[in-house]
């Protein structure tokens, strides 16, 4: 049984990081793709970041170049998402990804 399971969301200023994680388990966690997507109310869901494996190149949206970096433990099985220089409009539940399945999320408030 595939589980995503995130934490590390809270209330950050303007200007600070957070760093996001998400283990999971119930499958082969090295051989997969993992993602990270956001959502705001009443908006669809997009796409932060997504990477492939430890040497593989990360994508990220436009909006979050140069302030987000994915990352990856394979022997923790976790997924990461550091957040640096965070703006109010980062503000939106953070879900994290394999394929079809999908967290619970993690709040994320960047607000003074």
């Amino acid at each position: 049984q595939v589980q995503l399971v995130e934490s590390g969301g809270g209330l950050v200023q303007p200007g600070g990081s957070l760093r996001l994680s998400c283990v999971a388990s119930g499958f082969r966690f090295s051989i997969y793709a993992m993602g990270w997507y956001r959502q705001v109310p009443g908006k669809e869901r997009e796409l932060v970041a997504t990477v492939t494996d430890p040497g593989g190149s990360p994508n990220y949206a436009d909006s979050v170049k140069g302030r987000f970096t994915i990352s990856r433990d394979n022997a923790k099985n976790t997924v990461y998402l550091q957040m640096n220089s965070l703006k109010p409009e980062d503000t939106a539940v953070y879900y994290c990804n394999r394929a079809e399945y999908w967290g619970k999320g993690t709040l994320v408030t960047v607000s003074s």
